[in-house]
């Protein structure tokens, strides 16, 4: 057989009794949500920061670096809305590479893909108990985002997944902000695509299920630049990039319009250090043009403790194993000077 059935997994009801979240967790989650719904539906003015590792490793550092952004949301919290971003589920170009921690919880070791979901599982419970902020995590896998839908606060669908015809349907049945990145290809009528899906309803199969969503009208762009037909990296988060996408938005008649600007990927060139200059460059543009202002809610940022990357098993605490990342000092200074900029 070309597939080998190792083990059944347990689906998602049983491992959420297994491991229930606390009644604290549900009441941090109630009025962090209640908060994030108001930026992205308008009611408050507020900037998100999506920040945190290229991808989370290990528990114990990126707790200790959620925990670091806990302090840093109380000096800037009258203007700044910070989501940890914990991203367990790292999608890989041509599939090869550590592929998060779903797959592997320790990265020197092999896949083991139900020591992965309880390991995402218990990272997630732990980052909202001990920062007592609510976090965001991709969603590679439509069909796992069960595993820890009563945790998550914000999700993302990559630049590979966007034009999957279950990403979309999936996130339409979702109620937190679920932003959605231009292709990789750059087309922004994909993007757009996508999300007038996500904020439909639709009936299809999910899990083995018939479902029926009732649409999320807080799925929103997500722009990451894109590559050339050369294998170039060209950005997208330049105001003439903002102004039409404001006019396509508005073309469309969607429910809410509302864009995330990743700071680093295609349009950074991968050269995480200038997260810094975009990012500032973003509200720039933002004073300048009132209508991009409100269209954009938020920056995504790649950021951890160490700066850079690293090969696994190099073991150094806090650094990145799969794209670099803006280090701790660079980033406390970067959220400050974007509250100062706001």
């Amino acid at each position: 057989m070309s597939m080998d059935f190792k083990r059944k997994l347990p689906i998602p009801k049983e491992v959420k009794e297994q491991y229930p979240v606390s009644e604290a967790i549900v009441k941090t989650k109630e009025i962090r949500d209640a908060e994030i719904k108001n930026i992205f539906t308008g009611k408050d003015d507020k900037f998100v920061l999506v920040i945190g590792p290229c991808s989370a490793d290990r528990e114990d550092a990126v707790l200790d670096y959620t925990c670091r952004l806990a302090k840093l949301q109380e000096k800037v919290k009258d203007k700044v809305f910070i989501i940890p971003r914990i991203y367990t589920n790292k999608p890989r170009t041509t599939g090869d590479g550590y592929k998060g921690m779903v797959h592997q919880p320790n990265p020197e070791k092999d896949s083991d893909l139900y020591e992965g979901i309880l390991a995402i599982r218990r990272l997630h419970t732990r980052a909202i108990e001990e920062s007592g902020l609510v976090c965001a995590d991709e969603m590679l896998y439509p069909e796992n985002y069960r595993y820890l839908s009563d945790l998550l606060s914000y999700v993302a669908i990559g630049a590979r997944s966007v034009e999957n015809q279950q990403h979309r349907l999936t996130a339409s049945g979702i109620d937190i902000p679920v932003g959605m990145k231009n292709p990789t290809s750059g087309d922004i009528s994909v993007m757009i695509n996508s999300i007038t899906a996500a904020q439909h309803s639709h009936t299809f199969i999910f899990r083995g299920w018939d479902v029926t969503t009732s649409g999320n009208p807080m799925a929103h762009a997500i722009l990451r630049g894109y590559v050339n037909k050369h294998g170039e990296a060209i950005p997208n988060y330049h105001y003439e990039d903002l102004a039409h996408l404001y006019e396509q938005y508005a073309a469309k008649g969607l429910e809410n319009m509302a864009l995330v600007v990743d700071a680093n990927h295609s349009n950074s060139g991968k050269k995480y250090l200038e997260q810094i200059r975009i990012s500032k460059e973003i509200l720039h543009s933002c004073r300048h043009n009132p209508d991009i202002k409100k269209m954009v809610k938020g920056l995504m940022i790649e950021s951890y403790i160490e700066d850079g990357t690293q090969k696994i098993g190099e073991g150094v605490y806090g650094k990145s194993i799969t794209d670099p990342c803006i280090g701790w000092e660079k980033t406390e200074r970067l959220v400050l000077d974007i509250a100062d900029l706001l």
